[in-house]
């Protein structure tokens, strides 16, 4: 597969290896990422989903590749695998409660920005700010506490700092737990709004939201991949029956 194919900022794992004093968290794992789609890593509690993305930040120690920008991720710090264009969410929203909402993405906007002052002494909002406060929709409480947003609302929030800190790649580490009905579908819209021009990777355990919205959908189990491919070629794979979905072949494919 060509990287003309894959767009510019994708990113390629080989044999990525994740070891905790000889238990393998992670054994040898190949997946590529593609721009443009909404990738999900789904999989058992204990599968390594996390602590795969832990790697790919720099929060834990990896052996193998993972080349984004031409740049192999496993040998750099978390700060700078951020300045290479690399974020994450958590599942808790770390927010400044206290701060508005505005400040929350200048404050996250600061990471490209060079020895200039916080929005709490300039009278003009950044455009980037703006444009990132105008895609998740949060205009209206723009200058409300981060802390009184609803929690869908407070991902939202955290994937519009990720937004102006101009990362192309994103993790998003069970965005939709906790969410209403009516939030989800807000979120999914919202990704597929941003995910043109990124790549985006959703670990999530929410199957009917995996359904709706995943483009391509990576299985993980005991630290390697299990299967891959769209929703249908994965809920199809009778292995991934068998450990983690649990519904005889008819039901996966039509349920």
């Amino acid at each position: 597969m060509t990287a003309s194919f894959l767009g510019e900022d994708y990113l390629e794992i080989r044999n990525l290896t994740v070891d905790f004093d000889g238990f393998k968290a992670i054994d040898g794992v190949d997946i590529t990422l593609q721009q443009g789609r909404l990738h999900f890593l789904i999989g058992p509690n204990g599968a390594g989903k996390t602590t795969l993305v832990d790697a790919l930040t720099g929060l834990v120690s990896g052996t193998g590749a993972a080349t984004f920008r031409n740049h192999d991720i496993l040998a750099m710090k978390s700060h700078k695998i951020v300045r290479l264009g690399i974020g994450r969410t958590f599942q808790t929203a770390s927010v400044f409660e206290k701060l508005s909402v505005l400040q929350n993405l200048d404050i996250a906007a600061g990471v490209h920005r060079k020895a200039r002052q916080s929005i709490f002494a300039r009278s003009k909002v950044p455009e980037r700010v703006e444009k990132a406060l105008d895609t998740i929709g949060l205009e209206a409480l723009a200058h409300q506490p981060a802390g009184i947003l609803a929690h869908g609302q407070k991902q939202w929030l955290e994937i519009g700092m990720l937004l102006v800190q101009d990362a192309q790649l994103m993790f998003l580490d069970e965005t939709v737990a906790g969410m209403s009905g009516n939030e989800r579908e807000e979120t999914g819209e919202l990704l597929k709004r941003i995910v043109p021009d990124r790549t985006i990777v959703v670990i999530e355990h929410d199957m009917d939201f995996m359904r709706r919205y995943a483009d391509f959908v990576t299985v993980m189990h005991t630290g390697k991949v299990l299967a891959e491919g769209t929703v249908a070629e994965v809920q199809a794979d009778q292995r991934v029956q068998e450990v983690y979905l649990g519904t005889t072949t008819e039901e996966a494919t039509h349920g």
